[in-house]
């Protein structure tokens, strides 16, 4: 067992056990095709229904989180209507538990897809830098020449109809469009191609050999937790859980109804307070999703997680009252100093844990090279070994063609697996709706090898790494991640689930795509999303002119800070490794810079003050007997959420929108 989950207390090993009783008990815990089929069905529906509430109703955005709160709700429906419906007419027709996990890991990958997480970032970056081209800004003069007809849209009638909308009945250029997204699509089949594999290699580390709590993976499971001929759930009848759903549904409502009648007071659960002449903000606030899904997780680590916070925050501020913070402009989503600092915070965390999995990874290897028979072990591991090289391969050529250098394409892409495996395992070991790095690979690239190294034609491919790689509020490492968890709970030829998601995957990516076209066609882009189509459609052209205009070379400073952060991530580890005492996990630090961890931090303490007071009176006994009521409270977030949006559907209302991260 890796160090870093070394004394994890009594109560929170038996919380980890209970994945076992699942599969243990269960003759039905495989995949069916009836589910693949269900899931697919589900998909599609995601990649229509999100884009939908999103662009149209703009109510809850039930994409906008690597949680996939959309997965969340849409089985928690399913197990209250068509699971009891079918059961209802016979026994035998209702969802098996294998079946019902794969639906939800099916649901969970899809929802990664269709706005934040690839289409609401493809779509407007593609065909940003020629609809908002003007003489002042210069980009035709110093962007365009250097763009890949492969890479963008450049028709200009297909565009200005994209933006501006032709009415109902109107007609998408494919054309236009068919060599770009096809170009798009290869490299995303790459990218989750090297996802898949990655998690898949590290499944049997994360889950077997260090336990990790997976705490988003815990509401799923405790939903479907019984015997099969039990068509209503246990979780279902503790009123427990549901005096948990009812607090978030409850205050989520009034909330809601404050929309509809002004005159009705909406509840604030969210307060601030100005430090340090206002240079730092720290919001005081209760999210219920972060407090139920904190609960689930050991009292250390919640510890060091809300203390590395307001850590991060004193440093911030008294960097920015002596005026010492780094000034370097990095583009939109890489904060300079901070930034680089969890970036070498990354590196480390990464590092170590591989080294924590080496024997683990020299088996794998083992087992790839094996000759003779091939067991299924050894069958899945040749796909994932076999699979991270060509995927990997794949992106950096595609890169390289873009414009990049090949070293360089080969540095964003190994910066791109470091950040998105940390985040992976943060998400489940932590269990954050979702985490956000201060730094991804473009400004970290440019920072770290400076614009001559890079050229006009480099910088410009490199603004368009933001598509895959830019905002990562919502990223598909989570859901895989999760979804590996849950596919441990399966009997019988678990490669099923792995088409089963890629299945998902696809139709979400076509699917969604497909729909926002037609409503950017149908109503013009720039009534759909301000964000998308009158922001990040910006941010490739914006980044690349910035440099281009103003170059700079290897920021010296930069290193220091990435440096700093390596160093302080491996002092970490090191005592909390050689000191038994040491009571701060390093997970805490490399998680604090995140950007949401501000709007969570204070739900987090909350949750280890609850937890640690409930194991101080009550011992694990009592533990036990109060996690339904926290499953209940972020089940409940996102159940408000998705009952008012469609309601919202129903009447017509727009702008009604509770927040589900």
């Amino acid at each position: 067992m890796s160090p870093l989950r070394r004394q994890l207390p009594s109560d929170f090993r038996e919380h980890l056990d209970r994945r076992d009783i699942i599969a243990s008990g269960d003759d039905t815990a495989s995949v069916t095709m009836r589910a693949i089929l269900c899931g697919c069905a589900l998909s599609a529906l995601i990649a229509i229904g999100v884009p939908y509430g999103s662009m149209l109703i703009q109510g809850t955005r039930m994409g906008l989180s690597s949680a996939t709160p959309a997965a969340f709700f849409l089985f928690f429906v399913l197990l209250l209507s068509l699971h009891l419906g079918l059961g209802a007419l016979k026994r035998v027709w209702a969802f098996g538990n294998g079946e019902l996990l794969t639906i939800f890991v099916m649901m969970t990958v899809a929802t990664a897809i269709p706005t934040r997480g690839v289409v609401g970032m493809l779509l407007p970056m593609i065909t940003g830098t020629f609809y908002y081209a003007s003489p002042e800004n210069r980009w035709a003069e110093l962007i365009h020449p250097h763009l890949n007809a492969w890479v963008v849209v450049a028709d200009p009638e297909a565009i200005s109809a994209f933006y501006e909308g032709q009415g109902p009945g109107a007609h998408i250029p494919w054309n236009a469009w068919a060599l770009p997204l096809a170009s798009w699509l290869l490299f995303y089949a790459a990218f989750y191609l090297t996802l898949i594999s990655l998690m898949g290699i590290l499944r049997r580390q994360w889950v077997d050999n260090e336990r990790l709590a997976y705490p988003l993976a815990q509401v799923p499971l405790a939903m479907i937790e019984g015997k099969t001929s039990q068509l209503l759930k246990p979780f279902f009848r503790n009123y427990i859980m549901w005096v948990g759903l009812a607090i978030p549904f409850v205050i989520g409502s009034f909330e809601t109804l404050h929309h509809y009648f002004p005159a009705m007071p909406s509840p604030t659960m969210q307060t601030q307070i100005a430090l340090f002449r206002d240079s730092i903000t720290l919001r005081i606030g209760v999210n219920f999703l972060m407090l139920g899904f904190a609960y689930l997780i050991g009292t250390q680590l919640s510890f060091s997680l809300w203390l590395f916070y307001l850590l991060h925050a004193l440093e911030d501020g008294l960097l920015h009252s002596l005026q010492l913070h780094h000034t370097e402009d990095l583009g939109e989503w890489s904060s300079a100093g901070i930034g680089h600092q969890m970036m070498g915070a990354f590196v480390v965390f990464v590092g170590y844990g591989l080294w924590t999995a080496r024997a683990h990874l020299l088996e794998v290897w083992r087992q790839t090279l094996r000759p003779g028979g091939e067991s299924r072990e050894m069958a899945s591991y040749r796909f994932y070994v076999s699979g991270l090289f060509a995927g990997a391969t794949i992106m950096t050529l595609w890169l390289w063609q873009s414009g990049l250098h090949l070293w360089i394409a080969a540095f964003v892409v190994f910066s791109a697996l470091c950040i998105l495996v940390a985040l992976a395992r943060i998400v489940a070991e932590v269990g954050t709706p979702t985490i956000t790095p201060s730094m991804v690979p473009g400004g970290f690239t440019v920072s770290a090898l400076g614009v001559p190294a890079l050229g006009a034609k480099g910088l410009v491919a490199l603004g368009y790494t933001f598509v895959w790689i830019g905002d990562l509020l919502v990223f598909m490492t989570a859901p895989l991640a999760n979804g590996m968890r849950l596919g441990s709970e399966l009997r019988g030829n678990r490669r099923r689930l792995l088409w089963g998601m890629a299945a998902a995957m696809l139709i979400s990516l076509v699917v969604s795509t497909w729909y926002t076209l037609h409503l950017a066609y149908t109503h013009g882009a720039v009534n759909l999303h301000a964000q998308y189509f009158s922001g990040f459609a910006y941010n490739p052209s914006t980044f690349a002119i910035q440099k281009l205009l103003h170059p700079t070379g290897p920021d010296g400073t930069g290193w220091l800070w990435t440096g700093g952060g390596a160093l302080l991530m491996g002092a970490l580890i090191l005592a909390r490794n050689h000191w038994a005492w040491w009571p701060l996990h390093p997970i805490g630090f490399a998680a604090s810079m995140g950007w949401v961890m501000d709007q969570i931090w204070f739900s987090i303490l909350l949750a280890w003050l609850i937890k640690t007071l409930a194991l101080r009176f009550g011992g694990a006994s009592l533990y036990r007997k109060t996690v339904p009521f926290f499953l209940g409270l972020a089940l409940g977030q996102i159940v408000v959420g998705g009952c008012w949006l469609l309601i919202d559907a129903l009447t017509g209302t727009v702008g009604n929108r509770l927040r589900v991260y």
